[in-house]
């Protein structure tokens, strides 16, 4: 079993990447409750450590080449923030059969009658993305995670 906080960063990520992807090309704000959930900062005005985990994870998708934005919002949200080319490109890309057969992924029966661009659009990184946020296993997603991160991305 993987540490909660590596779980935790696979499900910030998959998350965060949806929100981008469904704004894409606009920018928008990336907002951290919006994403981990509502904190309340302590008597000194410190978030949680979850919240601060969650607001890394949305700075490491940018030093990665991922996403960009314009500001920072305290520690609060991404200002402007929108996916890199790199990223909308693997996104959208077909999974390879590696990672679909490691997540066990059959086409359902009735894609079959289906039009080839959709049934490749059901093959696409967002969409394994979207469906293990859909199913919320933990281990999923940071197996989809993993093969986008890991598996020959950007």
């Amino acid at each position: 079993m993987a540490d909660i906080h590596i779980e935790e960063f696979y499900k910030d990520t998959a998350i965060a990447l949806v929100q981008l992807y469904g704004a894409f090309p606009r920018r928008t704000n990336l907002f951290v409750e919006d994403i981990a959930g509502p904190d309340e900062p302590d008597e000194f005005g410190l978030h949680s450590k979850r919240h601060m985990a969650c607001f890394g994870a949305l700075l490491w998708l940018e030093e990665e080449g991922l996403l960009r934005y314009v500001d920072t919002i305290r520690q609060e949200a991404l200002d402007q923030a929108v996916l890199t080319q790199k990223a909308f490109v693997r996104l959208s890309a077909p999974a390879s059969t590696e990672l679909l057969n490691n997540l066990q992924v059959q086409p359902p029966a009735e894609m079959e009658g289906l039009p080839e661009s959709v049934r490749q659009d059901f093959s696409t990184h967002i969409h394994l993305i979207r469906n293990a946020l859909r199913k919320g296993s933990s281990a999923t997603i940071s197996r989809v995670m993993q093969g986008i991160f890991f598996g020959g991305i950007c």
